[in-house]
């Protein structure tokens, strides 16, 4: 069965949106006021936002979309220097880990593993250190380690966070799938197949 929504993946980006896009960070964290890296980057296309609101990506990030765009950086340095993130990843607390499972529907690009009542951890070389954990966590037991350099690989993270987005459009489409016993049995395989990648 098909999904009625339209997923992000499937829609026709213009030439320079998808340039845009591939000179962010990937972190996905919406520091920029964005849902994600991608609206930001059709703000700025379409001129709604300007080049600076990315503090993960920092003064590359801001330099390179200015030569991109043809656009003159130095207005902005002053303020961009006031806002870089340096890199970061998450970190749990085994011991005070209680399995609220917050903190994974937190993450943007899937990051952290775990079951409800089970300890969680974090995939370090898959963490954006966008910290949109943080917040959720009932028992304040995730810490931010600051990193020399980031360990995730961005267009990874752009494609686990646009897999996420899509299972989840699919558990909102068909919530009750694999517990209705009247539907075929491939389509409950293609849903878990669906949510295995």
């Amino acid at each position: 069965m098909k999904s009625k929504k339209t997923s992000i993946l499937a829609k026709d980006f213009s030439p320079l949106v998808n340039s845009i896009d591939a000179l962010l960070p990937q972190t996905q964290c919406g520091q920029c006021s964005y849902s994600g890296c991608l609206p930001y980057a059709q703000a700025i296309a379409e001129n709604k936002a300007e080049i600076n609101r990315c503090p993960p990506g920092g003064i590359k990030t801001l330099q390179n979309l200015a030569k991109l765009l043809e656009k003159n950086s130095e207005p902005f340095m002053e303020e961009m220097h006031k806002q870089i993130t340096p890199p970061l990843t998450a970190s749990v607390r085994e011991s005070e880990c209680i399995g609220c499972t917050k903190c994974i529907q937190a993450c943007p690009v899937d990051a952290i593993l775990g079951a409800a009542k089970q300890l969680h951890v974090v995939l370090t070389q898959e963490c954006t250190g966008c910290r949109l954990c943080l917040s959720p966590c009932p028992v304040d037991c995730i810490d931010m380690l600051l990193l020399s350099r980031p360990k995730y690989n961005p267009q990874q993270a752009r494609e686990r966070y646009y897999a996420k987005k899509q299972r989840l459009e699919l558990t909102q489409d068909q919530p009750s799938l694999i517990k209705n016993k009247t539907q075929p049995q491939n389509e409950q395989n293609a849903y878990i197949q669906a949510a295995i990648k």
